[in-house]
């Protein structure tokens, strides 16, 4: 059985070896998307971990700081937070003395710049998914049609036949397992997005039973601290 794996396995790599350098021009736009997959996994990886907080004990300690009209306090500890929620956060404790009347679509505005950081170079993802099965297919009917020809003119055989769709079918291997990781990829950052454009909705949920009553009319220490 080793050895049966064994013969199976260098057979593949023959027809890979062959996919590379007869329909080199389906594997090499496929190869760049496997490249650009790899190299947007990484960097939104790194980026979604940088940026990942628990908000669930930020939200309660910043809920007793505006109960109190602390804006200072919220303020630091939104900074302190750090992060893009922070960021979120920080910009709507800004937002609740400069922008009571209109806080909603102001910090709509905050909250979906920050999406967009959020979602950059998902749309590579997406792209690759979407296409990388179609290069593949058209290497494949290339390939299938060329072996066909040549095995035609020379008065090929079945098993010849079979052998060279069986080299064309490669490409469509390749391209689908390049857009196999894509999707599930592009899917998982999607949830992710989700989840802190979740949180930012917390926050603006938090914010608006605040700015209305609260603080209507900003005490002299919020005041004196906007103008620094």
């Amino acid at each position: 059985m080793e050895v049966e794996a064994a013969v199976h396995g260098n057979k593949f790599l023959e027809y890979f070896f062959a996919f590379m350098v007869q329909d080199w021009f389906a594997f090499w736009p496929i190869t760049i998307c496997s490249i650009l997959t790899v190299a947007v996994v990484i960097e939104r990886s790194l980026y979604y971990a940088r940026n990942k907080r628990d908000v669930t004990i930020f939200i309660q300690r910043l809920q007793r700081e505006l109960e109190r009209s602390n804006l200072e306090g919220a303020q630091a500890l939104s900074n302190q937070l750090g992060g893009v929620v922070g960021e979120v956060a920080e910009e709507g404790v800004r937002l609740i003395a400069v922008e009571k009347e209109d806080f909603s679509r102001a910090f709509d505005i905050t909250a979906n710049i920050v999406g967009r950081k959020l979602e950059k170079y998902l749309a590579i993802l997406g792209t690759i998914g979407a296409t990388a099965p179609f290069l593949g297919l058209f290497g494949t009917v290339v390939g299938v049609i060329v072996t066909l020809q040549v095995l035609g003119e020379a008065g090929g055989q079945t098993q010849e036949v079979v052998i060279g769709i069986a080299k064309a079918l490669i490409a469509t291997g390749y391209g689908l397992i390049v857009a196999i990781i894509a999707v599930i990829m592009n899917n998982y950052y999607t949830n992710i997005v989700r989840r802190f454009e979740e949180d930012f909705q917390l926050l603006k949920l938090l914010f608006l039973s605040f700015t209305s009553a609260t603080f209507s009319k900003p005490q002299s220490g919020s005041q004196q601290f906007y103008r620094r």
